[in-house]
């Protein structure tokens, strides 16, 4: 058995695809299999990876109809053998000491998976930063190097990126687990995600940067195209799996709020072209909500701007009517605030001015004026 399954969705990445391979097949690991699932691409995509695997028989070449990257990344999990998995993106780097370094420590501690340190890449300014949402420093800061479940870090569970390629698999635990990544949708990574960690007994982190995200404005999760529609269902799909496990209840408030935000913060990043069916769509998904028996429950427990939000909405003729209500909303609210610290700030000088006039009056004062003339004088 390999130590290692590298599992690689490639779609028309023909520009980073060799730097991806060559940061998989020079890894300090070797014995890992390499399985590639050409999703149709109508690029130079497949020719690259004909082209490694005439030089280097860990490869694996499996190529399909275009069906998206949860269909192309479950395809090559069921083509796996190796004793753990790591699910890459083809248009991503890996540090080269990555797999070797995510053996050992799963190996030694005996996990199911282990999470690791990520570092973006902007293609654009040419800049790579390191940013908390693939850092996870307070995750980090709180495990140390200790072994733990979801029930460890109940505080820090939605600080963890729900990326795959941020950890290393047991093979065996994700397909006894039943996790896949939903079919014909993007942001398919966050079902697959809630699924395995509410699965693991014993996980662990590896405090390391051991990958590159590259970011591109033509990425799926940047393009702002129709897609977008599909994180609404997404999100739907995720409350699904915290229902599954009997953990809604415990996180609902967080739950109900995010669902607000992250459909309003799709919206605002889809394309102009695609806005009003999207806004269709969140209606809709609103408006189905408004008719469960938790509605109530989510509608309370919604921050003052999350229910304004829900309310244009649902009273919302169109998106254009939508985005005016909410920039007015946001409008009244940042007025109010400004008036808030102008209030306070007129407070403190009145407050310094009383307090220059009791000076200015006190006997001490009074006194030293004398001396206050002298030293003047010499000046």
């Amino acid at each position: 058995m390999v130590k290692v399954s590298v599992v690689i969705p490639v779609y028309n990445v023909e520009d980073f695809l060799n730097e991806c391979l060559d940061s998989i097949v020079n890894q300090t690991l070797e014995d890992i299999e390499i399985i590639c699932i050409n999703d149709g691409s109508t690029d130079n995509s497949l020719n690259i990876l004909n082209e490694y695997a005439q030089k280097d028989d860990r490869f694996t070449i499996l190529s399909q109809e275009n069906g998206g990257h949860a269909v192309a990344t479950n395809n090559g999990m069921k083509l796996a053998k190796g004793e753990y998995l790591y699910l890459m993106d083809s248009d991503d780097i890996l540090s080269l000491n990555a797999l070797e370094d995510t053996y050992k420590v799963a190996k030694e501690k005996d996990v199911d998976f282990v999470i690791f340190q990520s570092t973006n890449y902007y293609m654009d300014t040419n800049e790579y930063i390191k940013k908390e949402n693939y850092s996870m420093n307070r995750l980090a800061d709180f495990v140390g190097d200790k072994v733990f479940n979801w029930k460890d870090i109940k505080d820090y569970i939605f600080t963890i990126t729900v990326t795959p390629w941020s950890k290393l698999y047991n093979r065996e635990f994700v397909e006894k687990s039943g996790a896949k990544f939903p079919e014909g949708l993007i942001f398919d990574d966050n079902v697959f995600f809630w699924e395995v960690l509410f699965s693991a007994k014993r996980i662990t982190f590896h405090r390391d940067y051991l990958f590159t995200r590259r970011w591109y404005s033509s990425s799926s999760t940047k393009a702002g195209d129709k897609r977008f529609i599909d994180s609404l269902t997404i999100y739907n799909m995720v409350w699904d799996v915290f229902k599954k496990y009997g953990t809604f209840d415990e996180f609902k408030v967080y739950l109900y709020n995010t669902k607000v935000k992250v459909a309003h913060m799709r919206f605002s990043k889809i394309k102009e072209e695609f806005k009003e069916l999207y806004f269709e769509e969140m209606k809709q998904n609103f408006s189905n909500l408004r008719n469960d028996s938790i509605f109530e429950d989510f509608y309370i427990n919604l921050i003052d701007r999350h229910r304004n939000i829900f309310d244009f909405v649902m009273n919302s003729e169109n998106h254009m009517e939508y985005s005016l209500k909410l920039e007015n909303y946001d409008l009244i609210k940042k007025n109010k605030k400004l008036n808030k610290n102008n209030k306070e700030l007129t407070k403190k000088l009145k407050k310094q001015k009383k307090i220059n006039n009791e000076l200015l009056n006190s006997n001490s004062w009074k006194l030293t004026k004398p001396f206050r003339s002298i030293t003047n004088r010499f000046r």
